[in-house]
């Protein structure tokens, strides 16, 4: 497959200590025609200083400092940004046909870019999920045997196709979760105790790694970004519902998400993902 260019947005706020191995897990993918966008919130540990350095070595990988400045955090001590800004300055930037994103903490299986691009193609996506794995330093120059998990399982239980992902989102909505009323009822009054149940039935997670997605860069062209807290739709009080969010726009508005059990990224996070233990023998 010819490897056309693919956009990475890498957001990043203090993360002197992380930031270089989340470019290197980029830099060595499988797919090598990437430009690797790291947009800095504000850092102020060093962080400027090791993105600037290494992409003086790799013309791959190029650092922006976020124009569009807002606050990280709210009263409660919330982290409502979590990224959200830098990545929409981001997406304004690329120039591939596809745009991905990294988090600064986390690292991916050398395959999963490549994979996700396969898959998008295979599946005429609009936009492609796949899973997380925790991340282990034995996993950074590994890769995930994705031809043996769909050669071993029925597809149907790789695939989770985008009416199931329509329905669940569906499902996640209370009665007064309803586009545009809801943008204008202020976050807190939605999440009180009392007044919860009726914009949110449910808080699972989406069905698939908001983190890492992968999507057709007319999502961008048709103007869906990620939006602050008071207009998500799958919110929650933490920065953590932006990506749950733009998820949700991307599948109402294409109806073309797909998503796929495979554990391609790796999530710096305590426990394992139980629904991939086991996952190991796949792991090359």
């Amino acid at each position: 497959m010819e490897q056309e260019l693919i956009s990475v947005v890498i957001p990043v706020w203090n993360e002197k200590d992380r930031i270089a191995r989340a470019i290197e897990s980029m830099q060595r993918q499988t797919w090598q025609n990437l430009e690797i966008i790291v947009v800095d919130d504000g850092s102020t540990d060093g962080t400027q200083e090791i993105v600037k350095k290494i992409s003086k070595q790799d013309s791959r990988v190029s650092f922006y400092d976020n124009p569009h400045k807002v606050p990280r955090t709210n009263w409660r001590g919330y982290d409502i940004n979590a990224g959200y800004a830098a990545r929409n300055y981001g997406f304004s930037i690329a120039k591939g046909r596809w745009i991905t994103t990294q988090d600064a903490d986390d690292a991916s299986l050398l395959n999963r870019i490549e994979e996700q691009c396969v898959l998008a193609k295979k599946y005429t996506a609009t936009m492609v999920l796949v899973q997380y794995q925790r991340l282990r330093p034995e996993l950074l120059d590994k890769k995930l045997d994705v031809e043996s998990i769909f050669s071993e399982h029925d597809e149907g239980m790789v695939v989770i196709r985008p009416e199931e992902i329509l329905e669940f989102i569906k499902n996640q909505k209370g009665p007064l979760m309803v586009e545009p009323f809801h943008k204008y009822i202020p976050f807190p009054i939605k999440w009180f105790p009392y007044t919860r149940k009726l914009f949110y039935r449910g808080i699972k997670p989406i069905l698939g790694a908001d983190n890492c997605m992968l999507f057709d860069r007319k999502v961008i062209d048709a103007g869906v970004y990620f939006r602050t807290r008071n207009k998500r739709t799958l919110g929650l009080p933490s920065g953590r519902g932006t990506g749950r969010d733009f998820v949700y726009q991307v599948s109402v508005k294409f109806k073309n998400t797909w998503s796929f059990k495979l554990p391609l990224y790796l999530w710096n996070a305590n426990d394992e993902n139980p629904d991939y233990i086991g996952y190991e023998k796949y792991i090359v």
